[in-house]
């Protein structure tokens, strides 16, 4: 093996780094430094800590990433599923519309719940 088989493998290396580092150096010696009170301020769900970092969270928060990560999947699964279709046949169509029953079961149920009323 010859070191031109590398040469690829080095210029994608250095092309990368050059990508990472260089906005950051530019960002560094070229960008403003006027910190300011509200720039410098800790902050955590777009407010300011009032409180313990251990308080609790209306669980509202915890139910609308519930259904993100829900629905996030179930997309996640289609697109292979529809590209794959004809491969897979009935069985693969049956156990896909199962699983989708399942996840509107789950649907219906939040929002009977009001887990998507917010008020």
């Amino acid at each position: 093996m010859s070191l031109e088989q590398y040469l690829p493998v080095l210029l994608f290396i250095l092309v990368g780094l050059l990508v990472g580092v260089a906005p950051q150096l530019i960002g560094a010696f070229l960008g403003p430094h006027k910190p300011d009170a509200a720039k410098n301020s800790p902050y955590e769900c777009g407010f300011e800590a009032f409180e313990d970092a251990r308080m609790k969270f209306d669980v509202r928060y915890y139910l609308v990433a519930i259904l993100f990560i829900l629905f996030d999947l179930e997309i996640a699964f289609l697109f292979p599923w529809a590209v794959a279709l004809k491969d897979i046949g009935m069985t693969g169509f049956i156990a896909m519309m199962i699983f989708l029953a399942i996840l509107v079961v789950g649907f219906v149920y939040e929002w009977k719940k009001g887990a998507l009323d917010w008020e």
